[in-house]
């Protein structure tokens, strides 16, 4: 299952995450993220919280826990609407993709509109797979952004995203369930969404 791993991290992969900043877009408009220093600590802070959440419910996906069940337990540990209505909308897209790519009943077993974590932990099935997606795509998605946001240099991006304990946090995932919240993230979101004007990214 490790190719269907990476072609669900691979940018290309046409799954909708390239429309979603994951809160970079906010911080970049308020001044929070401006160059190489703040976009670390920005995804540092991520991977630790929002990431290790995804993660570890891709992972119970993977293990074949009740589907309908982590959904609304996924939906409880995300107070913020627009966080939610952006994982579900990542969830639908990475469906659809993955409905011509890899036909299988066992994505019927999806919630209609399922949180993007409990796609990935159902179509790459090993735990510890799905787990390490999932973190990666929680920083890579918003380093992405950060080069055409903020125009930073490609190679300094990606030496930053290079260096974050991605693999420590999906290890972590798969023991528990985590529980973790990140507000700045939820209120980033709450703001991006009601912002007015020109947005490239839909989160």
């Amino acid at each position: 299952m490790m190719l269907t791993a990476l072609i669900l991290a691979d940018s290309r992969f046409p799954g909708g995450g390239h429309v979603h900043s994951g809160g970079l877009e906010e911080a970049a408009a308020r001044g929070l993220v401006t160059d190489e220093p703040s976009l670390k600590s920005f995804l540092h802070g991520r991977l630790l919280t929002a990431g290790l959440l995804a993660a570890g419910f891709a992972a119970a996906a993977a293990r074949g826990e009740d589907l309908e069940l982590l959904d609304l337990e996924l939906d409880a540990r995300t107070p913020s609407p627009a966080q939610r209505e952006a994982s579900r909308a990542q969830g639908r897209g990475m469906l659809r993709a993955a409905r011509r790519a890899w036909p299988s009943p066992r994505l019927s077993s999806l919630p209609a509109s399922p949180h993007q974590p409990l796609v990935i932990g159902v179509l790459v099935g090993d735990p510890y797979e799905a787990a390490l997606t999932c973190a990666y795509l929680a920083v890579s998605g918003p380093a992405s952004a950060a080069v055409r946001l903020l125009g930073l240099d490609p190679f300094g991006v990606n030496a930053i995203v290079a260096a974050l304990p991605v693999e420590e946090v999906a290890a972590r995932a798969g023991k528990e369930l985590p529980a973790l919240g990140s507000p700045a993230l939820d209120l980033l979101a709450e703001a991006h969404v009601r912002r007015e004007g020109v947005r490239l990214f839909g989160s």
